[in-house]
């Protein structure tokens, strides 16, 4: 079956993490495998479709209601996800909905970890890459 990519999606860090809309489509599970990712960080209230289509990819399920940020709990545990995929190799994906605000902001929480920059260097990193996010 033929992949393809979902809406929204592009790396942060190249074949480490990167940012997605919510996966509709089996296809789409096809695409990430094919890219590498091997975790998938949902952030929706609800699973993702299909998510049991594509066993290689890892879910991982960090709820977090939309226009509502982050706990610091949460932020500590989508962080560990990453830290722990890469570095066994693995390559993490991480969605809301449409992949602008939720995702946007985990990523900048990334980005202030791993780059020791300030949360708003982040957030216009991330603006930049993914423009429309946070």
């Amino acid at each position: 079956m033929a992949s393809a990519m979902p809406a929204n999606f592009s790396w942060v860090v190249p074949d480490r993490l990167a940012g997605l809309a919510m996966p509709r489509l089996p296809a789409h599970y096809r695409f990430m495998y094919e890219q590498g990712i091997r975790h998938l960080v949902s952030l929706t209230e609800r699973s993702p479709p299909y998510h049991d289509t594509c066993p290689g990819i890892q879910v991982h399920r960090v709820r977090i209601a939309d226009f509502c940020p982050p706990a610091p709990e949460q932020i500590q545990h989508f962080l560990q996800i990453v830290e722990d995929a890469n570095t066994k190799g693995e390559a993490v994906a991480v969605h809301c909905m449409l992949g602008y605000g939720r995702t946007g902001t985990m990523l900048a929480c990334y980005l202030v970890k791993t780059q020791k920059i300030t949360g708003v260097d982040a957030i216009h990193e991330i603006r930049r890459l993914r423009p429309g996010a946070i």
